[in-house]
């Protein structure tokens, strides 16, 4: 097998054993499946919201998938055929000899569909569980708070042993199939994680953010009803939107980023590997740096298991975010030692036997980067702490000052976010100063360094994902429970768990934000060393001179300060756009309840409301930005890169990371800061329910809501799906364009077709949806 070539015999026994354990954890997440489907499913009552929740839940993914796969089906050809307009790498030619270019076309097309497949299957099987799981959470409610607790987390951590097990078996597998070629599939896995992320965080995050500001503005505000009123047509489309959002959307959110920082160090290990061993091109590999993030995620899945297994309180202590919180830290310490095990046998350099720690550190420095960005998230959005106090005490004096104060808020958290990053970046720069006296050496290093960052930050995957599971599935079952009319003891569990939830769910966004982040910077390393040892082949050819070489982005240059400023720009654009659709979707939710709440007897509780009909407009709403958003995502860094140059796509994308880290994160802290702002308020601080501090911070909260959950998300995919359609082009242009020269005819007309789709996105985008009609 050629991944196996070069290996020595541990070496090879590690990249089994990580094959086995990512079988392991796939198989785990169906044993926990198993057992919650063993669970009670509570009264009748309770199984009829249930039942309504499922059917819509299931009818949009399905719808969803419908319009996703049009747009998949087609990059798969573009992907396929893009690989013949290149030349072959040097690691291609070196593996599959002449029939390199077929393979690597077909090995991309094919990792592509196993991302784009793997991401569904992760959001879509996590839903599902997620829907079981909430009804028997509210039923195991009546027996007490482990049990509901137990049902709730492990719900959720069949959604993060699934992501971590199929994203571990992709990487795995391609390493196996490829050996040094591997980048060049690996960049088809990780861009179809990416997109089918996009996808379900941007539909899922309109669908539940349009059905939740449409019920709580006529709901809670109009008709001063509680939140989960059967009697609201939109109830049912909200529980829905917490499953498709939430847990659909925030797995596959957090399925790429594990997948794209596994990528990005295996790519950029591949190339520490090629010219730390002596000349690049010479043929040797110091495979440790390739092997040595396997292993990682491998222990990390294991670290995750076994974490998990602590998570459980009892009725006494009665806290669900310490218990979660223990074993999280459990695992962080399982994994931390383990990867210094991990360090000692696979990171001894091959002829001198010395143990080379600066990767470990690196690692170490992301799990850092994972607690402290938590506890800066938390710092911001928790009841607990004085800016959500503040923006609480400002709804004294209307809904336009709680709105200010958010704002300001936000901003300000992600000056503090960005800051950290920096840190983080920073630490690798010293971890790996003075790595190599050649300057290049250390370059590839530091990247290599900031990608094991990334591994290290997402290093318990399992443990952030079952936490931020919780969250929905705990709403979910507060909401059934509401319906369903349960005793006030069960509904005191729930809206504690409820409760815990939102923090899990707002902590669990920083973390994705971080990662987000960590994963581009080094996908945008990967991109400038790349496009250096694409370039090569061409040097020597006499094509490109030594002057032609990408060895930086030079922001004096024009064209790259334009690139800056269109990369800054883009994710305004997706903001807007996101924002603009909850929007349009909310109105015709509020209309849509307002006619139903004024039929007779429905006030009254005689009458059950239409919720199918909330449930349409949603998932006619998410669906329709889906492939406009796509197109743009594609199309810009194409039309930037063969309009612009390949430097001027760097600066492009370093505008995409800067803007989008800062707009991710201020609009997912303002919404989860709105969010339990007027959930201290509704605890009988400044007034409690009803009042009109009240009635202000739900304004605020329902400006907040597509922020926090999505156009702030949206833009984590957005970022590395960007950066990773730039790798894949970076070779195209090289090859098609010379500098200085015009562009051919060929590359004329792509670009025009281009454009043309650009302005039809945008369009599209922007035009009112057709009114929906359900009899």
């Amino acid at each position: 097998m050629h991944g196996l070539d070069g290996l020595d015999g541990l070496q090879q026994a590690a990249v089994w054993t990580v094959l086995a354990i990512s079988i392991f954890g796939i198989v785990y997440a169906f044993i926990l499946r198993s057992q919650i489907l063993a669970q009670d499913t509570g009264t009748d009552k309770m199984r009829e919201v249930w039942g309504f929740i499922r059917s819509g839940a299931n009818a949009y993914l399905s719808s969803q998938f419908r319009v996703i796969a049009i747009l998949v089906a087609v990059l798969t050809f573009f992907l396929a055929a893009s690989v013949f307009i290149v030349p072959p790498t040097h690691e291609a030619v070196e593996v599959f000899g002449d029939n390199a270019t077929v393979a690597v076309a077909i090995g991309r097309a094919v990792a592509f569909l196993m991302g784009s497949l793997f991401s569904y299957a992760v959001g879509f099987v996590g839903m599902n569980v997620a829907v079981e799981g909430n009804v028997r959470v509210a039923a195991a409610s009546r027996k007490g708070y482990n049990p509901a607790l137990q049902i709730a987390y492990k719900s959720g951590s069949v959604t993060g042993m699934l992501t971590v097990g199929l994203g571990l078996l992709g990487g795995t597998l391609i390493f196996l199939v490829f050996g040094i070629a591997a980048p060049d599939a690996l960049l088809g896995f990780g861009f179809g994680g990416s997109l089918i992320a996009l996808f379900m965080r941007v539909g899922g995050g309109i669908y539940t953010k349009a059905a939740d500001v449409g019920a709580d503005l006529v709901g809670k505000v109009e008709a001063g009803i509680p939140e989960d009123d059967p009697r609201n047509a939109a109830v049912i489309a909200d529980l829905v939107g917490d499953n498709v959002g939430d847990c659909a959307g925030m797995a596959a959110d957090v399925f790429e980023s594990f997948e794209v920082t596994l990528v990005s160090a295996l790519i950029l290990g591949l190339v520490l590997a090629d010219i730390s061993s002596g000349a690049m091109f010479d043929g040797t590999y110091d495979m440790r740096f390739v092997i040595f993030p396997l292993v990682l995620r491998g222990i990390g899945v294991i670290a995750s298991v076994i974490g998990n297994l602590f998570v459980k309180t009892d009725e006494r202590t009665r806290n669900a975010m310490a218990a979660m919180n223990r074993g999280f830290y459990i695992a962080a310490a399982i994994a931390v030692v383990a990867s210094a095990v991990a360090s000692y046998f696979f990171m001894r350099h091959p002829e001198t036997g010395v143990v080379d720690w600066r990767p470990f550190f690196a690692t170490v420095s992301g799990v850092l980067l994972a607690i402290a960005l938590d506890k800066l998230t938390e710092y911001f959005t928790s009841t607990h702490f004085n800016p959500v106090k503040e923006t609480s005490k400002s709804s004294q004096t209307g809904a336009a000052t709680n709105i200010l104060s958010g704002l300001a808020l936000g901003m300000e958290s992600s000056v503090w976010a960005i800051s950290v990053i920096a840190i983080s970046i920073f630490s690798s720069v010293v971890i790996f100063a003075g790595y190599s006296a050649d300057a290049m050496i250390t370059f590839t290093a530091v990247l290599y360094g900031v990608s094991l960052t990334g591994i290290g930050m997402l290093l318990l995957t399992g443990n952030t994902i079952s936490m931020d599971s919780f969250g929905p599935i705990s709403d979910n079952a507060n909401g059934i429970g509401e319906m369903a009319g349960l005793d006030k003891n069960a509904r005191n569990v729930m809206d504690d768990l409820d409760a815990v939830g939102n923090t899990t769910k707002a902590v669990t966004k920083g973390i994705a934000i971080g990662s987000a982040v960590i994963a581009a910077v080094a996908l945008f390393g990967s991109y400038l060393t790349d496009v250096g040892r694409i370039q090569q082949p061409l040097i020597d050819k006499g094509i490109l001179t030594e002057d032609d070489r990408l060895v930086g982005i030079n922001v004096a240059l024009p064209e790259v300060f334009i690139g800056l400023l269109i990369g800054g720009a883009i994710p305004f654009l997706f903001s807007a756009l996101t924002i603009r659709a909850v929007s349009r979707a909310a109105a015709q939710i509020v209309n849509e309840v307002r006619r139903q709440f004024r039929i007779p007897g429905l006030m009254e509780g005689k009458v059950q409301p239409d919720y199918a009909r909330a449930v349409m407009i949603s998932t006619v709403a998410a669906q329709k930005e889906l492939i406009s958003l796509g197109i743009i995502a594609v199309v810009v860094p194409v039309m930037v890169g063969f309009l612009l140059g390949v430097e001027a796509l760097g600066g492009f994308l370093a505008g995409i990371i800067l803007t989008g880290q800062l707009m991710a994160v201020f609009q997912s802290n303002a919404g989860g800061a709105w969010d339990n702002a007027k959930k201290y308020i509704e605890e009988g601080n400044f007034g409690g329910k009803h009042s009109e501090p009240h009635k202000a911070a739900v304004v605020g909260d329902t400006v907040g809501d597509p922020l926090k959950d999505t156009s702030g998300p949206a833009l984590n995919p957005m970022i590395k799906v960007i950066n990773l359609v730039a790798l894949i082009i970076a070779p195209v242009v090289v090859t098609l364009t010379k500098p200085g020269e015009p562009l051919g005819v060929g590359v004329m007309i792509g670009m025009v077709v281009c454009f043309a789709a650009l302005v039809w996105a945008v369009w599209q985008s922007k035009r009112e949806a057709p009114q929906t009609d359900i009899k």
